[in-house]
């Protein structure tokens, strides 16, 4: 192991089951007037008025915003931002996916430097302090809760693009694995997958040379002493009670499982950053409007094949933490876990057709704060060759033989 680490975490992370009933207390030290952001099923949920309550109960002055949409479209952050200017709040609430907690993010972040999202893409854009935030997720899967990033949809680019700023992460996070038990079994999954794929992603990213500077001039570092025991934890976790979650979804013990797993996943990735796999979603998501978690569970296990000389070391630790024999059996695990739950196991299954292959590979490449955190080196010529694979659904040996580069 090398000494070497650092993580960046809300200030206060509650985790456990009934904790939503501390969100007054825990609002009311922040201020007196709180916006906050939702979207239109939950916010006619009865629990979601129960914590309203809890909010009005401590005197504050509540405003909903419940216009979040899936994927956050960039232009519905400035809009709801400009809305909930006149209302001046002093804290801003997200509850929900991880789309409500994105939304939430974005709008203080705009409310206190002004202009809009375009502006502040990238890592380090962000110039200060924002409003803080409270996280409340409804579903485990993101790690919002905990993260320094806001992931938005950009029309004009047709791409997902992210925000990454240690500014962005939310002061307060309230997890509590209540929320998620009525997930239903699909979304149960797709979140589940996204997380087992933010820790193994963060486990097996590019270890950087920890010089002094490193962690004030990158958002994402690589994997380090303090993100992999995070990540291990949280492969644990989830290899243990993702899919008992999805199966019955009132099994509390799994469902605690599978939160604390996600939470654990986004501390990860939120310093050492995600890989090829995230890298090669944003534009297959873009052509083929599946679900994100979907998207990188789905290519997971394709880039962990390509990865997998330099990565021998990591999957033997995954092995013992998953109870497998050996590093060999990690891959084909964890793609039976994800083929278990609906997980699609090739890009032709998820809906990507192959003339979309060579657009894919180019936008991929260009992505290079997630390709340049990869383990193995994917220049073009060996992404096209990866891409083929995971469409067509090689066998495993094609990707095993290909010649290491780094």
């Amino acid at each position: 192991m090398q000494h070497f680490g650092t993580i960046r975490a809300p200030r206060e992370l509650i985790f456990g089951n009934g904790q939503r009933h501390v969100l007054g207390a825990v609002a009311a030290r922040l201020g007196q007037r709180a916006l906050v952001v939702t979207d239109e099923r939950l916010a006619g949920a009865p629990e979601f008025g129960k914590m309203m309550a809890l909010l009005e109960n401590r005197g504050l002055t509540v405003r909903i915003d419940a216009g979040t949409l899936p994927d956050v479209p960039e232009d519905s952050a400035r809009h709801a931002a400009a809305a909930a200017r006149s209302f001046a709040p002093d804290v801003v609430i997200g509850i929900g996916g991880g789309s409500c907690l994105d939304m939430a993010k974005c709008i203080a972040l705009l409310l206190s430097h002004g202009g809009a999202p375009s502006d502040y893409y990238g890592e380090l854009k962000v110039p200060g302090p924002t409003l803080p935030v409270i996280a409340v997720p409804t579903t485990a899967g993101t790690g919002s809760e905990v993260t320094p990033v806001a992931v938005l949809s950009d029309t004009q680019r047709s791409l997902k693009v992210g925000i990454s700023s240690p500014y962005l992460i939310p002061v307060a996070s309230i997890c509590d694995p209540e929320l998620t038990l009525s997930c239903p079994a699909s979304l149960t999954a797709i979140a589940g997958a996204d997380a087992l794929t933010h820790a193994i992603e963060a486990f097996t990213a590019v270890r950087r040379t920890a010089t002094p500077g490193l962690t004030q001039e990158r958002v994402f570092i690589g994997k380090n002493a303090l993100s992999d025991h995070f990540a291990l934890n949280a492969i644990s976790l989830l290899w243990n009670g993702l899919e008992a979650a999805y199966i019955d979804g009132r099994n509390s013990t799994a469902r605690a499982r599978v939160m604390l797993g996600a939470t654990y996943a986004g501390l990860a990735f939120g310093v050492a950053g995600t890989a090829a796999a995230h890298a090669i979603q944003y534009p297959v998501g873009a052509v083929t409007h599946t679900a994100h978690g979907a998207g990188v569970a789905c290519l997971l296990p394709w880039v962990m094949q390509w990865n997998r000389p330099a990565i021998e070391a990591e999957l033997e630790e995954m092995a013992l933490r998953m109870g497998l024999p050996n590093a060999s059996a990690v891959i084909p695990a964890v793609s039976g876990l994800f083929s278990r739950i609906g997980i699609p196991s090739t890009l032709a299954a998820l809906g990507l057709s192959e003339d979309s292959l060579e657009w894919v590979a180019e936008q991929s490449c260009g992505i290079e704060r997630l390709i340049q955190n990869n383990p193995r080196a994917l220049p073009p010529s060996d992404m096209r060759k990866l891409l083929a694979a995971a469409f067509w659904g090689e066998p495993d040996h094609i990707l095993q033989d290909r010649t290491h580069s780094q």
